[in-house]
């Protein structure tokens, strides 16, 4: 019998989804405006936008993933999320410490952290 992902994994991607879609929008439409949402200096446009489209590329796998039912064809999806969102939580850790970002990067790594440990506990290849 082939694995099925699980309604939790569902509910991740789900919410990935949401989060993602909203940011990718924003960095992606309206980058300045955004990054003045959140105190955060935008001083190159392109480079927002482009992490905009970013974005909502997996926001797009997100969703994707979260209307399959076989845990075979979500599988990459799972390991890239852990990926990208383990790597964005130390880049952002590591701008906080070492750089001075803005205090909303502690949130930003709070969320990123939360999604990796989300898609980290439902990871089981076996």
């Amino acid at each position: 019998m082939e694995k099925q992902v699980k309604p939790g994994l569902k509910y991740t991607f789900l919410v990935h989804f949401v989060v993602a879609l909203i940011f990718g929008l924003g960095f992606l439409l309206i980058p300045g405006t955004f990054g003045q949402l959140f105190n955060w200096p935008v001083l190159d446009p392109p480079t927002y936008r482009l992490l905009g489209a970013a974005f909502l590329g997996y926001a797009t796998s997100s969703i994707l993933a979260y209307r399959e039912t076989a845990w075979e064809k979500v599988i990459i999806v799972v390991r890239m999320e852990i990926i990208w969102a383990g790597l964005a939580t130390l880049v952002l850790l590591w701008g906080l410490i070492f750089s001075g970002l803005p205090a909303i990067g502690w949130l930003f790594a709070a969320i990123f952290a939360a999604f990796t440990a989300a898609f980290s506990i439902f990871y089981n290849p076996a």
